[in-house]
């Protein structure tokens, strides 16, 4: 018997066709979240959105619908490309989802503001008062 595939490589399994995923299950599947239990969290939090909608972590994902979930600073966006409900390797997960992030939050070398750290030059001694308060305003505390 051969298998069959549907776009992108995607193998035609019954539970591709047919059966329902959970919204934090698949989202743990194709690594958008470490654990399910942060995508379960995620879920009622507000911090994921299918189709422009909040979402419970219960609800069911189908093909083509498309998922904006938070994570961290970072917002991605993604379109359900298959479904699965079991964690694969990170080389097959582009066959289950198509990434629509913005680039600047796709770059690795990217530092959101409020995590960047204000430095100060070495030999310049303590800082005044002043500059403290600048330095903590910084780091909110």
């Amino acid at each position: 018997m051969a298998k069959e595939l549907i776009g992108n490589g995607v193998p035609a399994t019954e539970k591709n066709q047919a059966s329902p995923v959970r919204i934090d299950k698949w989202m743990w599947a194709v690594r958008i979240y470490k654990t399910r239990s942060l995508a379960t969290e995620a879920c009622k939090a507000g911090h994921v959105k299918i189709d422009g909608s909040n979402v419970k972590p219960s609800h069911a994902v189908k093909i083509d619908q498309e998922i904006e979930a938070r994570v961290g600073t970072i917002r991605r966006k993604v379109v359900v490309k298959g479904l699965l409900d079991k964690r694969v390797g990170a080389k097959l997960v582009n066959n289950y989802l198509e990434d629509n992030s913005p680039p600047i939050e796709k770059s690795e070398n990217y530092i959101p503001q409020r995590f960047q750290i204000p430095t100060r030059s070495k030999g310049t001694g303590r800082p005044t008062k002043k500059e403290r308060r600048q330095l903590d305003s910084y780091s909110g505390i």
